[in-house]
């Protein structure tokens, strides 16, 4: 199967700078990225396309001989193609790429995976699990940022044993099925040659000790469970969906093992004026026909309180008025957004008799015609158009 265009992949014209470059596959990776693709394998073979396709673009040499040559120009000779990409482990393709993705404004890894996680060392127990919280934010907190305290019922380090599981420091022995190694080895020969199988021991759960007197607070398990409040500055310009991954601040493992993330889910609320579009807010006016047509001062909700804005005459329904400035604050300082108002006419339905004098008197007036409105128009531009000719 033909590859396509590295720069047709990433979605960029063959003179696109590095900046460009690298926004363009951010957008792509964090679209496509398994984690948020389950089991989806066209996404997959998209993220490692366009994992390829940067990491060629990215480095001048590459790109020169990929310009000159095509395809063909990076089989051998040092350059690397797909068969860098083909079989690679994404947290192996994000570590090539930790400027991109790394110190993400999440605070962490920006697929909230824990992928990434160090082996476990000699001796410490089992790592600890990550979590999930859902947090629901309101459009007046997502504009500016928050800083949120949360209540997380979870499993903590014992206070007790410090997290060892033992009673007392001299509880521990070393394990006799592995001496303290935390690990069995198997050798085998065979024709093709010698095979070792490496597996965690069973006898102490590849921590290389067990303990003999368990410390009575938490059952020898090192944790136990329990309420915790946790601080989570959440940056401006979140949306639905997005996620913040603190690092160590999930259940804590058994007997000293490595602490499990905390993801914190963004869920948006409902606004009971604004609808969002982006960084941008929209507001519905209703205005009476009267205001419609001879103009007014109205008073409207904005994210910071409210404001007065002026309704010049004879303005139409559905014309879209300008706040500058009165949206929300990007992510990663993108701009502040606007927020537009959609100015509505109220049409009564049910009018008392005298009312319905008064419009009955407007129906044949030249200026409520929308006939002589056109006709006005027709004249106007015809006029100009002779003063041009």
């Amino acid at each position: 199967m033909s590859k396509r265009d590295y720069y047709e992949v990433l979605g960029v014209d063959k003179s696109a700078n590095e900046a460009e470059l690298k926004k363009a596959y951010r957008k792509l990776a964090m679209k496509y990225h398994p984690d948020r693709n389950k089991g989806d394998t066209d996404a997959e073979q998209k993220f490692k396309e366009a994992s390829e396709a940067y990491d060629v673009l990215r480095d001048p040499q590459k790109r020169q001989r990929y310009d000159q040559f095509g395809h063909s120009g990076l089989n051998g000779g040092g350059f690397g193609g797909a068969s860098d990409f083909g079989n690679a482990d994404f947290e192996d393709i994000f570590s090539r790429f930790s400027d991109i993705f790394g110190g993400d404004v999440f605070g962490g890894d920006p697929f909230g995976g824990g992928r990434t996680r160090s082996r476990r060392r000699r001796g410490a127990g089992r790592p600890g699990s990550d979590m999930k919280l859902r947090v629901q934010l309101s459009l007046e907190e997502i504009a500016e940022g928050v800083e949120k305290t949360l209540k997380v019922k979870k499993q903590i380090k014992c206070d007790e044993c410090n997290g060892t599981g033992a009673e007392t420091e001299s509880d521990y022995e070393t394990c006799p099925n592995c001496n303290g190694m935390g690990e069995v080895r198997q050798v085998s020969r065979t024709m093709f040659g010698q095979f070792v199988n490496v597996q965690p021991c069973h006898n102490c759960q590849g921590e290389g000790r067990i303990i003999r007197n368990k410390c009575s607070k938490c059952g020898g398990e090192g944790r136990y469970r329990s309420d915790e409040k946790i601080k989570v500055n959440i940056p401006s310009g979140v949306a639905n969906g997005n996620y913040i991954t603190l690092r160590r601040q999930g259940n804590a493992g058994i007997r000293g093992g490595e602490p499990g993330d905390l993801i914190v889910l963004i869920e948006e609320k409902e606004h009971e004026y604004f609808q969002r579009d982006s960084n941008d807010i929209y507001y519905d006016l209703m205005v009476s026909i009267p205001d419609a047509i001879l103009g007014t001062d109205v008073e409207v909700p904005t994210l910071k309180g409210k404001a007065k804005v002026k309704i010049e005459p004879g303005t139409q329904p559905g014309k879209l008025l300008r706040m500058k400035g009165r949206g929300i604050k990007g992510l990663n300082n993108s701009g502040i957004g606007d927020q537009y108002i959609k100015l509505n006419v109220y049409i009564p339905k049910d009018l008392t008799s005298e009312e319905r004098k008064h419009v009955e008197a407007l129906r044949g007036e030249e200026h409520f015609d929308p006939k002589s409105a056109r006709k006005r128009e027709k004249s106007f531009f015809s006029k100009i158009k002779d003063v041009f000719s």
